[in-house]
């Protein structure tokens, strides 16, 4: 059998006990669409409170539908909240521990970016990026850390980032952006240490999801043609390995990145910009 002939698992968030996280209060950054909705739908299916929070509200009340029966038992919460602004990010936080009272599990998934030739991005498409990726993620993880994980001494946080370990040929704005968060996990892991954080990251390679509608479909067709397993990933399963290092399976692992890319990183070119 083929390797792209292999059956993908339909849900693969079942491995987990159900309860997994009950009563633990979870915010998903960029929740209202692709991995973050994903995943802040495995957080609710396994007992967790849930807040969302992202740019577009039209996006954030379709993701809410999808919660219906969670939303009637006050388990999650959506709020509009651009990253970007430190502002918006006390708001959003302050409204989160207003209506859960903790915030144990952080996922900083929020993001953007466009498929662009170095030469073709101007100062000011690098610095938006930049601000968006590793400065909104700094904010919000500050944010979230100073409020409620330090004080109770106690928290998981994860950092959505990329697959950058061959650089980033086409998107220099997010690998260095990306780059910048996977070292602030790193770094966030040896100073919260023995403040009861773990930190640590996800780096997906190409995962069929909302995000990658934006790119030439030829060019995602060869950069999927060229992973080593034949296919590209899914939300879900990118949701199943955040939910892994935010579980108590991952009690000792802090400071590490997972990477989710069907072992493209170690094979090949991604991108073709040439």
């Amino acid at each position: 059998m083929a390797v792209n002939d292999v059956p993908i698992a339909a849900d693969p968030i079942a491995i987990f006990e159900s309860g997994t996280f009950a009563d633990q209060s979870v915010v998903v950054t960029g929740g209202g669409s692709g991995i973050g909705l994903a995943t802040a739908t495995a957080f609710s299916r396994l007992g967790a409170r849930v807040a969302i929070c992202g740019r577009n509200p039209d996006k954030l009340a379709t993701a809410t539908a999808s919660f219906a029966a969670a939303v009637r038992k006050g388990r999650v919460l959506a709020r509009t909240c651009d990253i970007r602004r430190p502002e918006e990010i006390e708001g959003f936080v302050t409204a989160v521990m207003d209506e859960f009272g903790a915030i144990d599990i952080l996922v900083n998934n929020a993001g953007g970016q466009f498929p662009a030739p170095a030469q073709s991005i101007s100062p000011n498409g690098f610095a938006a990026v930049v601000r968006n990726n590793l400065e909104g993620t700094f904010n919000m993880t500050r944010e979230v850390a100073t409020r409620a994980m330090l004080p109770n001494q106690s928290g998981r946080i994860v950092n959505i980032i990329a697959n950058i370990y061959r650089g980033f040929p086409g998107m220099v704005h997010t690998g260095a952006a990306r780059a910048g968060v996977e070292n602030m996990t790193m770094t966030l892991a040896v100073e919260w240490a023995r403040r009861g954080i773990l930190i640590n990251a996800v780096a997906p390679g190409i995962i069929k999801s909302t995000g990658t509608e934006q790119y030439p479909p030829e060019l995602l067709a060869r950069a999927i043609e060229r992973c080593p397993l034949g296919r590209a990933g899914t939300v879900e399963e990118v949701a199943a390995a955040i939910l892994f290092l935010c579980s108590p399976a991952a009690r000792f692992i802090t400071g590490a990145t997972l990477r989710i890319d069907g072992a493209q990183s170690l094979s090949g070119d991604t991108w073709d910009f040439w």
